[in-house]
């Protein structure tokens, strides 16, 4: 399961997308780049979130293999 080291990336990729299409469009009254802008935030931080717990359960991982 060593992809899944990799998946939080797939989130901050996609954050940077969504501000990149909320910056295009945001003067284009057809879009609603406000709810493009949410949703890169919540992107981002998932990318976090994810990256953090990741490290935590690697560090938890490698003290039970010390003892």
């Amino acid at each position: 399961m060593t992809y899944l080291k990799y998946t939080p990336y797939l989130y901050l990729i996609l954050g940077i997308y969504l501000v990149i299409d909320s910056v295009i469009n945001w003067n284009n009254p057809g879009e609603n780049a406000k709810l493009t802008l949410l949703f890169a935030a919540i992107a981002i931080f998932l990318f976090g979130f994810r990256r953090r717990y990741a490290k935590r359960f690697e560090d938890r991982k490698n003290n039970k293999n010390q003892e």
